[in-house]
């Protein structure tokens, strides 16, 4: 069986994958911050077979982008052919921010202009980067830039290293234990963390009915 969770949670063994993974996206429209038409970036991935490999050359080359590039706009005086295809990837735009992991929680944290700094000085530069934002932006990467990121559509899509769905082990792999001498039996500590993930869930669950804040 399973247990469904009232929010997505992070994976404690996916985590720093999924921090590297939006360091290569936009975290706004899910496009990978990289252009396979540009000629630099293409050379670097051309001849990468290797999975893994390929996912390092395009985190090394996203991870300084602080802006998804969009598509450069046509001049409508140029005399162009129609089916010329569009300069740049085609991105929305958005400034990017850097990706900070503490513990098991991200933060993203965006660079302020000059004049930002003065009014903002007092406020924080940082929020929160919540699992079910993390788990929004994931989903919304495009197949082909999976495959470019080292991943599959099919088997290994990164929404899958968010927590959603918590597996639950048989009776038989967390037995009740005899205590006393055999009088009394106690359940295994296993299934009493299940249980206070149950409850957690559905606290959580029930405060989000009734318009409590986070």
């Amino acid at each position: 069986g399973h247990i469904e969770l009232a929010r997505p949670v992070f994976h404690p063994g996916f985590i720093v994958k999924v921090k590297k993974i939006l360091e290569c996206i936009c975290v706004n429209c899910g496009r990978l911050k990289a252009d396979i038409s540009d000629p630099t970036f293409a050379d670097r991935i051309r001849h990468v077979r290797d999975p893994k490999a390929r996912m390092q050359v395009v985190w090394n080359y996203c991870k300084g982008k602080m802006i998804c590039e969009p598509d450069e706009p046509r001049d409508d005086n140029d005399n162009v052919d129609a089916d010329e295809p569009k300069r740049g990837h085609g991105g929305c735009g958005a400034a990017q921010p850097q990706i900070r992991k503490e513990g098991l929680k991200l933060f993203v944290q965006y660079k302020r202009s000059k004049d930002e700094d003065e009014e903002k000085s007092l406020q924080p530069d940082k929020r929160l980067f919540p699992p079910h934002e993390v788990y929004t932006a994931l989903k919304k990467i495009p197949d082909p830039d999976l495959h470019l990121l080292g991943l599959s559509d099919e088997y290994a899509r990164p929404e899958w290293m968010i927590l959603t769905v918590l597996p639950v082990p048989p009776p038989p792999v967390r037995p009740s234990i005899a205590v006393d001498g055999g009088t009394m039996r106690s359940e295994d500590d296993l299934t009493y963390k299940l249980g206070d993930i149950i409850k957690a869930s559905a606290n959580v669950r029930r405060c989000e009915q009734e318009g409590a804040p986070a």
